[in-house]
């Protein structure tokens, strides 16, 4: 199988190599061009794509001739222009690659596509009130448009992503009196989104929306507490608070149509 992954960073580079070893032919891009060496010794293909300007580089052509697509890159959290600046990037980037073959593409959305108050939240449950961020709205109009091309298309939406050096932990230690102290977590390890994406090939689930949350979701409070605790980092401390409007994002379907099992279903047992 032949795939490119737009996007080699924190989970596309690792996917790439996983992709290696089980013999598919690999397409990955960069923004940086210090990273296409790490790519090339790797066993990946490795082409500099700068979005949107490479859009019309004829050298990138064998990436866009791919059975599959992984698009792996995200709106920005607080960009102000994301609502409309990342679905029109992302149309051209359909576009092209339409233009060269007919790829079955894996969007890498994110939970943030749902509203804050969903409680138990569920794929079908995508209209139930309005994203909080930006990106979230960016992401909910992405996957609209790809879903109305004519492309078959896998949407991927990921918790939190966490494993080996990127924990939120490192981003909220130590600060004080935080806001939504029993809001439950929804995160996903990187080892676990990799088997997923490859389960998802293998199975071949096209046009299909998937929740990749874990099994947990402990309160952030206990959550941190404990995390801080594991790392020997400075713990953060949240206000006293009542029960918050929360979202509980169901992995029920993706288990059920996999058959998968996670790797590291509870995000409070730490992990490398």
């Amino acid at each position: 199988m032949n795939i490119s992954i737009l996007g080699c960073g924190w989970l596309g580079f690792p996917l790439a190599q996983h992709f290696i070893k089980e013999n598919f032919t690999v397409n990955g891009s960069t923004t940086t061009p210090e990273k296409l060496t790490l790519l090339k010794q790797s066993g990946i293909h490795p082409h500099y794509i700068l979005l949107p300007d490479s859009l019309d580089d004829p050298e990138t052509d064998s990436f866009w001739r791919a059975d599959t697509l992984f698009l792996n890159i995200p709106p920005g959290r607080n960009s102000k222009d994301a609502v409309n600046r990342f679905p029109s990037l992302i149309e051209k980037v359909v576009h092209r690659a339409a233009g060269n073959a007919e790829p079955w593409i894996i969007f890498a959305s994110s939970t943030s596509v749902y509203s804050e108050t969903g409680g138990l939240t569920k794929e079908k449950d995508i209209n139930r009130g309005e994203p909080a961020r930006s990106s979230g709205k960016a992401l909910r109009k992405t996957e609209t448009l790809l879903q109305n091309s004519s492309l078959d298309v896998t949407i991927l939406r990921f918790g939190g992503l966490y494993g080996y050096d990127r924990h939120p932990v490192h981003y909220l230690s130590g600060k004080k009196n935080l806001d939504k102290a029993s809001k439950p977590v929804n995160l996903v390890h990187q080892t676990d989104c990799i088997h997923i994406i490859r389960e998802i090939l293998k199975k071949e689930r096209k046009n299909e929306v998937y929740n990749v949350v874990s099994d947990g979701h402990p309160p952030r409070r206990e959550f941190y507490k404990s995390a801080a605790k594991h790392f020997n980092l400075p713990p953060p401390s949240f206000k006293k608070s009542r029960v918050e409007n929360y979202k509980i994002v169901s992995n029920e379907k993706l288990k059920k149509d996999l058959g998968y099992s996670f790797i590291y279903p509870n995000p409070m047992d730490h992990t490398p």
